[in-house]
């Protein structure tokens, strides 16, 4: 039997580090002062045992190198560094959808930015009034921009959309019942489930009509004494084709006037503006809904909006009423962080005709496929420099996905890179899609047809990709 290579006569073989050559711990925090100095000693400290205790286990199994020991300062720098690093960070968007929901939904406009890092820096008037003196209400930095840009009688804003159709139906049927088209019970996601919402607000779900048709005289015989509310959800995340039909909000709010019932209607995506005029498909406004005769209309702010995560309810002064004095409203408000988003992206839209400019989601969603296969042409060569011989690059024309929750099924012309390995092999692919996973600035596309296609619809600033190409190329080597 062969002996092992790790000892000679009996002892470790010279090249080999024992336990014993290992520094004390407070010999190698006073080598790596400095370190402690930036961090503090605890971190480093802590690190620093985990090393040792690390190295010690390779020493004893003869696995540790005497040259690796001249690199301790380094390694223990290293893991403080990896420990301080932040779990979330900025990654680029190729992946083909433009307000992913895995990737942070909509980009904040730089005047949301601003106001955002203003007013975390300082004590602000959250929910004290200027004017008086006195405690004030935060939906009163926000309540008069959204009644003017909808038209709504009054408005609150709670921490997501979910949250505003829980708090909804709450507030306006708790202990009643709850009417809903039966083509309507949708899962937003997430487990998301509008029986689910209905059970946990306490109402009591009644269905109308069919999966794929749905008429007024359903809702005119569901309407009793028990009733509390009729729901309306806009299907933002799927379509019903072929022989459908359902009762817009125009033709249900007289019957629910006429029921003595309040019509909630939920919006998801939350268009402010009509999109079509820029070539986008239509979503329905909440200045529309309002105008048919709502009493409630939700909707996100982080989808179409392009603002932060935020649900806004807007409606009827009697309606809102309701809601903002329930007592679930505080324990879903919108914090000030986002709160002072959605303040500066809101006031983007009164200037509409700078909207494309300013409003990033819309930006992106506007961008010329000619614009996007010009860069995907100046790419090509950098991009084929850092992955070659390994694989091959070409220049193809894309579907671009508006969101995967918001208007999932309609697609933008674009275009991007594809990265076919040119050994065939699947896993020489999935190291391509590591190693771009792995880079200071992650590169999340997508694989399709045994190929990875990074589309560049949303790829502003090709430094941001171009720059950390290097680190690619030595990954993969």
């Amino acid at each position: 039997m062969a002996p092992d290579e790790s000892v000679v006569h009996g002892s470790k073989a010279p090249d080999k580090a024992a336990p014993k050559d290992l520094p004390a711990l407070d010999k190698l925090l006073r080598e790596c002062a400095a370190l402690v100095a930036e961090h503090g000693h605890t971190l480093v400290a802590r690190e620093a045992r985990g090393l040792l205790d690390a190295l010690r286990t390779r020493a004893v199994a003869g696995e540790l190198p005497r040259a690796e020991l001249a690199g301790l300062p380094q390694a223990l720098a290293a893991r403080v560094a990896a420990r301080m690093r932040p779990k979330m960070r900025a990654v680029l968007n190729l992946s083909g959808t433009v307000i992913h929901t895995n990737l942070g939904r909509a980009l904040l406009a730089d005047a949301a930015l601003q106001q955002v890092l203003a007013l975390t820096g300082a004590p602000n008037n959250l929910e004290f009034d200027l004017d008086t003196g006195g405690r004030g209400d935060r939906d009163d930095l926000i309540e008069n921009l959204l009644c003017e840009l909808t038209g709504a009688e009054a408005a609150t804003v709670v921490n997501n959309n979910a949250a505003a159709v829980l708090l909804g139906i709450a507030a306006l049927a708790r202990g009643k019942e709850a009417i809903v088209s039966r083509g309507e019970l949708v899962e937003i996601g997430g487990a998301f489930r509008m029986p689910d919402v209905m059970s946990a607000a306490g109402a009591t779900l009644v269905e109308v009509g069919t999966t794929n048709r749905t008429h007024p005289r359903d809702y005119e015989g569901a309407i009793n004494p028990r009733t509390g509310l009729i729901v309306k959800v806009h299907t933002s995340n799927y379509a019903v084709q072929g022989f459908t039909a359902s009762v817009d909000e125009a033709t249900l709010a007289p019957i629910a006037r006429a029921g003595g019932v309040p019509l909630m209607t939920d919006l998801g995506s939350g268009a402010l503006v009509d999109l079509t005029q820029w070539g986008l498909p239509a979503e329905p406004l909440p200045q529309a809904m309002l105008a048919a005769g709502c009493d409630v209309v939700t909707f996100s702010g982080d989808k179409l909006l392009g603002g932060p995560q935020a649900g806004l309810i807007v409606g009827s002064k009697a309606a809102v009423g309701r809601i903002r004095k329930f007592p679930m409203k505080r324990a879903l408000r919108l914090s000030k962080l986002p709160f002072a988003a959605l303040e500066a992206t809101l006031r983007l839209y009164l200037r509409p005709e700078r909207l494309v400019q300013d409003l990033p989601t819309l930006r992106l969603l506007t961008r010329p496929q000619a614009q996007i296969a010009a860069l995907a042409q100046a790419l090509l060569p950098v991009l084929e420099a850092a992955v070659a011989p390994r694989f091959a690059v070409s220049v193809v024309a894309l579907q671009s996905q508006i969101g995967s929750g918001s208007l999932p099924v309609e697609r933008l012309p674009s275009a991007g890179l594809a990265l076919a390995a040119l050994d065939g092999r699947g896993r020489t692919l999935e190291a391509l899609v590591t190693a771009l996973r792995g880079l200071p600035r992650p590169v999340i596309g997508r694989v399709h047809d045994d190929r990875l296609l990074l589309d560049l619809r949303c790829l502003e600033d090709p430094a941001l990709l171009t720059g950390q190409l290097g680190v690619l190329k030595e990954a993969l080597a």
